[in-house]
Parts: C-alpha cells; sequence; structure tokens
C-alpha cells in the first residue's frame, strides 16, 4: 500500500502539492462503467497501459494486462485507445 502523502498536509490556496499521489487515492467507486479487457482479442500493443491516467492498468506477465478496479474512475480513456476494440465499458453494478 502506498502511504497518503495528504494524511497530514494543511495547504492554503493555490498550493502546488506532491505530484504522482494517485497510487495514494483510491477512486473505484467513483464509476459507472468499468473496463473490461478481452484477452482473447487483446493484440498487446499497451496503449491502454500508457494512456490511464490513474495507472490502473499494469502488465502482470508478458502481453496480458489487467485493471486494477480500486484505482480505474471509469474515464474510458482505455477502450478509446485500444486500436482493435479489445477493451468494453460494461456498467458498474454495485
Amino acid at each position: 500500500m502506498v502511504e497518503d502523502p495528504y494524511k497530514d498536509l494543511k495547504i492554503s490556496v493555490g498550493a502546488v502539492v506532491k505530484p504522482c499521489t494517485t497510487l495514494a487515492n483510491k477512486t473505484g467507486s467513483w464509476r459507472e462503467f468499468k473496463p473490461v479487457i478481452d484477452h482473447e482479442r487483446c493484440v498487446a500493443c499497451g496503449n491502454c497501459e500508457k494512456y490511464c491516467p490513474d495507472m490502473a492498468i499494469k502488465e502482470v506477465e508478458e502481453g496480458r494486462f489487467e485493471i486494477d478496479l480500486d484505482y480505474c474512475k471509469g474515464c474510458e480513456i482505455c477502450a478509446e485507445e485500444c486500436p482493435i476494440d479489445a477493451v468494453e465499458m460494461v456498467r458498474e453494478e454495485k
């Protein structure tokens, strides 16, 4: 688990805060749609991982990508950047 860099932070308006805090903030509860990778169709281009603004997609073994839904906010960028439509956005069931 990544330590929360904002835990004891007191900032004023206009302050600049530490970058790379995405992994300290679980954003998965915001989603209405979640991405699902069709591993049969995936050609392992890595676009989904490269363009994910939340660093929620990782290559877990050569050519196989997985989505950490704790950190995915459902922005759909991975689905838009997939050149062969191997990422489908599916309505989140809560």
